[in-house]
């Protein structure tokens, strides 16, 4: 998304967005604290013992299996950057556009989207000489390769009915369902305007806004919904086995939103609560709590520390270059 002349203030300066912005604060924070307790109540009916016994009955073949899908799912969502190198149609190779995408997703889970997914990409990307209005783009078609592809694997996963609330909440299975038909209709929608819209081009404040093809915007939903079933599996293959795939992919997709909704880095504390509220009545607060601290470490932590070094090595190397460029 390319930057052109900036629009007119007064154009976003209506009634309902001023109301919103003054009570979109304040809602934030009454979810956020209902989050807190939420976890705290929990948390104090969470047999602590059962969670270490847990944790260190792993077995070493199941961590390595959470590893290599974790592997699979960063090198999934580097993917979303080679789809914008032929978006931009820059001539970049795998080699530099894969240690980009890992890197800012490591940083992007663990220290929010601000430092990963903006911060980190204009840096490496500008060490490859991609200018500023590129990087946009590509760092806009990766967040709609996301979500695109949640709204397609959440429509199907909700909208299938393999999703139940748990008994009791004001949450009806039904009102999910609805929720999946609407997230499948949207996405929908969007391979429709890639292949039928004959404006290709919008500009919404100052930016503007180019549909892919609709070839393009098929490997965006896929590899995007591909991605988040990898993260599920993750969580699934360190839960207990007694849990079925879909209620846990279920799961994963509104904590998502949850953490959204709160903006706290890497979701800590969200996901938990919600897993734990959402399954408690399938398997034991206590045996829920150490596959998602398991999921913590291998898909959060593990990938950080390995990122950094790999941001430490291209930092060397670019020093290194300039150095050796200076005139003698």
């Amino acid at each position: 998304m390319s930057h052109s002349q900036a629009q007119p203030a007064s154009h976003s300066d209506t009634p309902g967005k001023h109301h919103w912005h003054r009570w979109k604060r304040p809602l934030t924070m009454l979810f956020f604290l209902a989050l807190i307790v939420l976890f705290t109540m929990l948390a104090q009916r969470i047999e602590w013992n059962e969670v270490f016994d847990t944790l260190a009955d792993f077995k070493v073949r199941t961590l390595i299996i959470a590893s290599g899908v974790t592997l699979a799912s960063f090198l999934v969502y580097a993917c979303f950057d080679l789809i914008g190198r032929t978006y931009i149609r820059q001539n970049l190779t795998w080699r530099q556009i894969l240690p980009v995408g890992i890197i800012s997703y490591a940083f992007n889970l663990n220290l929010s989207a601000w430092v990963g997914g903006v911060a980190m990409r204009y840096r490496l990307y500008s060490r490859l000489g991609v200018s500023k209005g590129n990087i946009a783009k590509i760092l806009g078609l990766s967040l709609a390769t996301n979500w695109f592809g949640y709204m397609v694997i959440a429509g199907a996963v909700f909208s299938s009915g393999l999703m139940r609330m748990p008994p009791g909440w004001k949450v009806s299975s039904n009102a999910l369902q609805d929720v999946g038909i609407l997230l499948l209709l949207l996405s929908m929608g969007y391979l429709a305007a890639c292949r039928y819209s004959r404006r290709r081009k919008w500009s919404v404040r100052g930016v503007d806004i180019i549909l892919p093809s609709l070839r393009m915007a098929i490997l965006q939903l896929a590899l995007g919904a591909l991605n988040w079933a990898l993260m599920a599996a993750v969580i699934f293959t360190l839960l207990p086995s007694k849990l079925d795939y879909p209620p846990v992919l279920g799961v994963l997709l509104i904590s998502a939103i949850a953490g959204v909704i709160t903006h706290i880095p890497a979701g800590l504390g969200v996901l938990e609560a919600v897993f734990v509220a959402l399954l408690q009545h399938e398997v034991s607060r206590g045996s829920l709590v150490a596959g998602l601290i398991a999921y913590r470490a291998i898909y959060f932590i593990l990938p950080l520390l390995i990122t950094v070094v790999m941001y430490l090595v291209v930092e060397a190397k670019a020093k290194s270059l300039r150095i050796s460029k200076k005139p003698r």
